[in-house]
């Protein structure tokens, strides 16, 4: 079993340096089947899971990626930071068009990234960019070099979720082998660690929060939760859901007062918000929050890929109108997205640790159900927050979003045509589950 593994791990790490959706999707399956196998037969032996799961990353480290081009960039900003420019204030194009060279390896960079990304500005926050600059530092003039450094940092972020995501499965009487159906999971393998998405930093951070805040280190808590905000973005979406941990917890029946919760309250948003600035703050100029904002708005107005809801509306708003959607549906969903995570904030039970997880996954769902832009890495994200709860659709999601490759056959153009047969096979499953899970089906806890 170990050795029929193996093998199907350094396929798929030679497939990364030839693009073939076919044999993709082939692996893909088999490697989930595989998944399934493994953790049948060892879903008691927790050190020898831990050792295939990073054993199985281990195969990637020399892989240079061929379904992203997003780490080009990441290179790219870590470097400029190396040479002594703030990343924020330029895009790739305009050192280009001008025939300067401010980063070693610069052409080979643009062609990697790809005109549209070297056409905007950078929106990757300060953790994240830290990242890069480490890579920069410890290899400034190999692409390769640079990708194992950042690949051995999202390989090192696991190992800190595996860590803390089983303490706080323990707190929560949770099966802690239900940790693996994240750590093990070949989707969050191959996109994370093949693929350097640096999510998986994003989540490390978030699971640490969750378990301080767990044991009642509310402090810290909004420490390491700015910390994964300063990685990804996405977290922001969950502050809301916190107010009732505070204001309702379960410590009003020992004598604590709600105007001393309140009091905690504020003090945790003070700590995520100013320590999310002082992050920011070595980047900051005037053009600063102009581009960084710019940038940003692209998601929402500019870029599709992979919806569901959205195309429904698109194709709804085409029969009256023919033409740009986006600039119209893409101002009204953030508003239902923020309206949606108000009512789950007031209106839900939140005061204990599962329920407040629950509730980020039915936020984060929504949000990616009516979204612009679904790319596959995002998942993981739902991934990780499922293990803590009673549902598996994102188990089942983080399976069929390969479905949305298809629209990387053609990896180098900004044009990427999609099936929407396709995309519609994929949400059909996800919704179906979905809707199972949580309107028909009482759904049980995943049980190792």
């Amino acid at each position: 079993m170990a050795l029929l593994s193996l093998i199907l791990y350094w396929l798929f790490a030679y497939h990364l340096i030839r693009t073939d959706y076919i044999m993709l999707v082939s692996l893909y399956v088999g490697l989930f089947i595989l998944f399934y196998q493994i953790f049948k037969h060892l879903r008691n032996n927790f050190k020898a899971l831990t050792y295939l799961a990073f054993g199985f990353r281990a195969i990637f480290i020399l892989a240079i990626p061929n379904l992203s081009q997003d780490f080009y960039r990441f290179i790219w900003d870590g470097r400029m930071i190396f040479e002594g420019f703030n990343p924020y204030l330029y895009t790739v194009e305009s050192f280009i068009s001008q025939g300067k060279y401010p980063v070693d390896e610069a052409l080979a960079l643009r062609q990697g990234m790809g005109a549209l990304n070297a056409s905007h500005f950078t929106n990757y926050p300060p953790i994240n960019q830290l990242c890069f600059f480490i890579a920069a530092l410890i290899s400034g003039q190999s692409i390769l070099g640079s990708a194992i450094i950042m690949r051995l940092l999202i390989i090192a972020a696991d190992f800190g979720t595996l860590h803390f995501g089983k303490k706080l499965l323990e707190k929560l009487n949770i099966s802690i082998y239900n940790i693996f159906w994240y750590i093990l999971n070949p989707f969050i393998i191959i996109e994370l660690t093949g693929n350097l998405h640096f999510e998986g930093v994003m989540i490390f951070f978030l699971v640490w929060s969750l378990y301080l805040l767990h044991i009642s280190k509310w402090a810290w808590t909004g420490v390491i939760l700015a910390l994964s905000i300063s990685v990804k973005l996405i977290p922001l979406i969950f502050l809301p859901l916190f107010y009732q941990c505070f204001i309702k917890a379960n410590n009003n029946r020992n004598g604590v007062s709600t105007t001393h919760n309140f009091a905690r309250l504020i003090g945790f948003y003070t700590i995520v918000i100013t320590t999310t600035i002082l992050l920011f703050s070595p980047f900051y100029s005037s053009n600063f929050i102009s581009n960084y904002s710019k940038t940003v708005a692209l998601w929402f107005q500019n870029f599709e890929f992979n919806a569901s809801l959205y195309y429904i509306a698109r194709g709804i708003g085409y029969m009256f109108r023919g033409y740009n959607e986006i600039a119209i549906i893409g101002k009204i969903t953030p508003i239902i997205v923020i309206l949606f995570v108000l009512c789950l904030t007031f209106f839900r039970r939140n005061t204990t640790t599962e329920q407040l997880i629950t509730a980020m996954l039915l936020v984060l769902s929504f949000y990616y159900f009516t979204t612009t832009t679904v790319h596959p890495w995002y998942i993981a994200t739902l991934l990780i927050l499922s293990v803590f709860t009673k549902y598996k659709f994102p188990l089942v999601w983080s399976f069929v979003i390969i479905l949305s490759y298809l629209a990387y056959i053609n990896l180098n153009k900004a044009d990427k045509t999609e099936n929407l047969w396709v995309i519609a096979i994929e949400y059909m499953i996800v919704y179906g589950v979905f809707i199972w899970e949580l309107f028909i089906k009482k759904a049980p806890k995943l049980e190792a």
